[in-house]
């Protein structure tokens, strides 16, 4: 598998950050050409081959979305594993022990695995995952391999901090969240690099 229209890639969680993926959005529209090209190569969508040979992203839903919302139709994919053998309630077993999915709203609810989008680019917002993004991209926390981390992130701030309604409450509770991902209560998350270091003498 080289690429995958991104009309056929299937969601394998139910929340993404929209603020997260506007980003990405105005990153794309300013490239054109090769430059545009390189940056879509570089981001190649991990599948999972499920029922009746559905391609399964098991990561980068907000680049198969940033993509789609620029026009384009199609995105180079990575095959992780076929499991087109599988029925759909093995399928699913698979998955959830393999990590691959994350069936959970934007309240932290667990759904059922039936209540999943058919399309990556509907999926319902939650803050607290763009809130994830932009503190790991303030250096808040460190990029692992580890898979679901941003949700686990996500599911820390959601605990410990309010939802931001506004682009000011946003960039509010970013600075309160920094400070909660290098303190001790996130210390078992993945990628966590502990206190900033101190200024001056």
């Amino acid at each position: 598998m080289k690429t995958v229209a991104i009309k056929d890639i299937r969601p394998t969680q139910l929340t993404h950050g929209l603020r997260e993926i506007l980003v990405k959005v105005q990153f794309y529209e300013s490239l054109t050409g090769h430059d545009l090209e390189m940056a879509i190569a570089e981001k190649p969508v991990p599948v999972v081959l499920g029922p009746r040979g559905a391609p399964f992203a098991i990561d980068h839903h907000h680049v198969a979305t940033a993509l789609w919302r620029v026009g384009i139709k199609a995105m180079p994919a990575v095959l992780m594993a076929d499991l087109t053998r599988l029925s759909y309630q093995e399928f699913w077993l698979t998955m959830d022990d393999h990590r691959w999915t994350y069936p959970y709203n934007a309240k932290g609810q667990r759904k059922s695995f039936a209540d999943m989008p058919e399309h990556v680019w509907e999926l319902e917002d939650d803050a607290y995952r763009s809130l994830a993004a932009s503190v790991r991209d303030a250096g808040g926390y460190e990029k692992t391999t580890v898979p679901l981390e941003e949700f686990r992130w996500a599911d820390l701030f959601r605990t410990c901090l309010p939802y931001p309604q506004s682009e000011d409450e946003f960039l509010t509770i970013q600075r309160r969240a920094i400070k909660l991902a290098r303190s001790k209560a996130a210390a078992g998350l993945p990628g966590f690099v502990g206190k900033m270091p101190s200024q001056g003498l």
